[in-house]
């Protein structure tokens, strides 16, 4: 499992509704965390619990602090695209990210570990085709691997 980070000021994400209107899904407005998923196939509850617990815990805040210290929120998006392959050619592989029935689940579970923490947490939808904007703060951007 992967997670890219980024400290922002504000962040959401939205999708294109059936009827062609925009519809934000998931929105945090004041400062916290963007955190993007991956999932790959040999994903499981240990790389849930690290994950959750980097995202809970990383001291990037002002102060030094991490979104449970502050009562942060987190906007957690899944992307599949953090296990492309780019070493050959023009064309990413898609072959490392784990499929739609196995990644749904565990993203899920990251949010789920976050909110028991007692995390504000919004999320994107998964599958979408989504338009993620932020402010990052900073920037910072860390990758996490679990």
């Amino acid at each position: 499992m992967r997670a890219v980070v980024q400290r922002v000021s504000h962040a959401s994400v939205s999708v294109v509704a059936e009827d062609g209107t925009t519809e934000v899904v998931g929105a945090i407005d004041r400062p916290g965390l963007l955190a993007l998923v991956g999932v790959t196939h040999d994903d499981g509850d240990p790389q849930v619990e690290t994950i959750a617990r980097k995202i809970a815990e990383l001291r990037i805040l002002a102060g030094e602090r991490s979104v449970q210290d502050e009562g942060a929120p987190v906007l957690v998006v899944s992307q599949f695209t953090l296990y492309a392959d780019t070493k050959k050619g023009r064309r990413p592989s898609w072959n490392g990210a784990a499929p739609g029935s196995v990644a749904e689940p565990l993203v899920e579970a990251v949010v789920d570990r976050l909110r028991e923490r007692g995390i504000e947490v919004a999320t994107g939808r998964f599958g979408a085709h989504m338009a993620v904007e932020l402010v990052n703060d900073g920037p910072v951007t860390l990758l996490l691997e679990a």
